[in-house]
Formats: structure tokens, C-alpha cells, sequence
């Protein structure tokens, strides 16, 4: 029998998450907007990295293909969308994180991005899951609200197929009756046995359609879901950010401003070297 791959993932050449490596961070905000908006939050979330110590991928998306009303703001589409990307990454050497959601954007997106996110509710796509793993870069799941913990390592087998064992797995709630969410704490270290674990702190914030024709949230409770996720054992938080969220163009109701971004890595620091402290 093969042996198993360590449960650690090579994100980009500076950032590695798994056990005996420091938690790390995914931020940014839900969507771009423009690309001086986009390099302009990569620059101030840069800077709080730097002032709490924490690897920071920079997260954005291109274009949200699964929003709840078509009206919705959906962002610049695949060539724009990675110009600004590459534009972020120039501007702070960032590595670089965004969402695709067809197989045939994995090798366009591979060549500006570091890793390449699965959207939750395309999570058991065999061909997407595919594509991103034979570009090569990492890959990150997110876990379907529709899936528990242990279901999830048929999409991280999938990814491994090809040869890229650079997965890992993201937690951001599960449904919970009509237009809710919960995080059951348990299917943290019940997905790291499989992977590295992601907790995604604003997305689990979110009531689903409960605006109606848009996603309401309740963002009052990042920082218990953020403490409760770092003391359960995470290895990085996914965190949306925006510099004025009542008028994000998406996710408006759960991004954190970046004076709440502040806040929960000065929390979420404090709560990983307490544990680190016992061993």
C-alpha cells in the first residue's frame, strides 16, 4: 500500500499551511471591482499581515456565476479579471487566490494565480476538479453545504489523481433549514484528516437568499466563529475584506471592514499561540 501524503499544502513558494506551520490567511474582497480597487485593499490587508506576523494569500474573485439574482453584480469576466490579479501581484508580490467555475478557465487562470479555488457548490464536479489539479497549483475545495466532512475526500481523491497533492479543504457552514447556515466545529479536525483545512469566516456568515433577492448575513458573529475555528484547530482563515462593505458591489452584508480585518487577527494571533504554547 502506497503511504498516505503528508497532510500539508504548498499554497505558493513562500506559503505552506499544515501542522507545524503558521496559520495563515486568505483575504480580500468578494469581487473585483476595478483593478485600483483591488491593489489598493492587497495593499492595506498587506500591511496588517506584516504587523501580526501571518502569511497572506490575496483572494478575488473574477466573476460570481452562482449569485442569487441576475441582476446581481457578477464582476469583470476572465481576461480582465486576471489582468487585475496579475496587477495586484506586481504591486505587492502577493501570492494569489481566485475561484473558477469551468474547466476550460483552470489553465488561463493558472498562469496568474497561485491557487485555484472550487467553488462549494460545484465541489463534486469530476472534470473541474480535474483541470485544476493538472495545472499544477494548488487547489482549494470549498465543502458543499450540502456535504458532510467525511464525503469530502472523494473530491480530494480526484485532485490527487493527477499527481498534485497540493489540496486543501474549506469549511463555511451547512444548511440549515431555509436561508441559514452552521458551522458544526466537529467537521474541522474530522476534514483534516483528509487535508489541511480552510475555515471560511465571512461566507459562514451568510443567510443564503434571506434578503430575498440577495444574500443577507450576519456579520456580528465573525469573531466567534473565528476564535471558535482557531482554537479547534485550523490551518487558515478565509476572510473577505472590503474598505466600506455597506456598498461592496457583492457580499455586502458579510465582508469585515478592514478595522474588523485588524481585530480578528489580533484575536485570532493571540488564540493560536496560546495553543501553540501547550504543544
Amino acid at each position: 500500500m502506497e503511504p498516505s501524503p503528508p497532510l500539508v499544502a504548498r499554497l505558493s513558494p513562500t506559503v505552506v499551511i499544515g501542522p507545524a506551520h503558521p496559520l495563515a490567511v486568505i483575504a480580500g474582497p468578494c469581487v473585483i471591482e476595478s483593478p485600483e480597487h483591488v491593489v489598493g485593499v492587497a495593499l492595506a490587508l498587506l500591511e496588517e499581515a506584516k504587523t501580526w506576523g501571518v502569511p497572506l494569500i490575496f483572494k478575488a474573485s473574477f466573476d460570481k456565476a452562482n449569485r442569487s439574482s441576475l441582476e446581481s453584480y457578477r464582476g469583470p469576466g476572465l481576461r480582465h479579471g486576471l489582468a487585475a490579479l496579475a496587477a495586484v501581484k506586481a504591486a505587492t508580490g502577493l501570492p494569489i487566490l481566485t475561484d473558477i467555475h469551468e474547466p476550460a478557465q483552470a489553465e488561463v487562470a493558472a498562469e496568474v494565480v497561485d491557487v485555484l479555488q472550487v467553488p462549494a457548490f460545484l465541489c463534486r464536479q469530476t472534470d473541474l476538479l480535474l483541470a485544476c489539479g493538472r495545472t499544477g497549483r494548488a487547489v482549494n475545495i470549498k465543502k458543499g453545504q450540502f456535504m458532510a466532512p467525511h464525503d469530502m475526500a472523494n473530491a480530494v481523491a480526484k485532485v490527487r489523481s493527477t499527481g498534485n497533492h497540493d489540496v486543501t479543504l474549506t469549511e463555511r457552514g451547512v444548511c440549515f433549514g431555509y436561508n441559514n447556515l452552521v458551522v458544526d466545529m466537529r467537521a474541522l479536525p474530522m476534514m483534516r484528516r483528509l487535508a489541511p483545512v480552510v475555515f471560511d469566516v465571512t461566507h459562514s456568515l451568510q443567510l443564503p437568499g434571506g434578503l430575498g433577492h440577495a444574500t443577507g448575513g450576519a456579520r456580528e458573529y465573525h469573531l466567534h466563529l473565528a476564535r471558535a475555528a482557531v482554537a479547534a484547530g485550523v490551518d487558515a482563515l478565509f476572510v473577505e475584506v472590503h474598505p466600506d462593505p455597506p456598498h461592496a458591489l457583492s457580499d455586502a452584508a458579510t465582508q469585515l471592514s478592514l478595522e474588523e480585518f485588524h481585530t480578528l487577527l489580533r484575536h485570532v494571533v493571540a488564540i493560536r499561540a496560546a495553543f501553540d504554547s501547550l504543544g
